[in-house]
């Protein structure tokens, strides 16, 4: 029998791979992955966002808040208005995670 792999050792979900599979769950959802290409570009309010979709915005700030709930955004609010930006060190970080199933 092969050496079982770190991350599938003991009882439950290893925190990571929870994570990951709660990043794939945010993440499928075609208009998350728009509005994360229109961060790519930097910086956004919610006012600036659902502009360029076709969704109500009450709905963009619910998608907003889930992706941020998991660590994908970070904010900051100004005034009355919360600007949100790609948390690239999240990526970074969860990236390595995905890739260490090709090793």
């Amino acid at each position: 029998m092969p050496k079982q792999p770190r991350c599938c050792r003991g009882r439950g979900l290893p925190p990571t791979l929870a994570l990951a599979a709660e990043l794939n769950g945010v993440l499928s959802d075609g208009n998350r992955l728009r509005i994360l290409c229109l961060l790519k570009a930097g910086e956004l309010c919610v006012c600036e966002i659902w502009q360029h979709l076709t969704l109500p915005q009450n709905l963009v700030s619910h998608h907003l808040r889930a992706m941020r709930q998991v660590g994908l955004l970070k904010s900051r609010k100004d005034g009355l208005k919360v600007f949100y930006a790609l948390d690239k060190a999240f990526f970074r970080r969860h990236l390595a995670t995905l890739s260490g199933f090709t090793k």
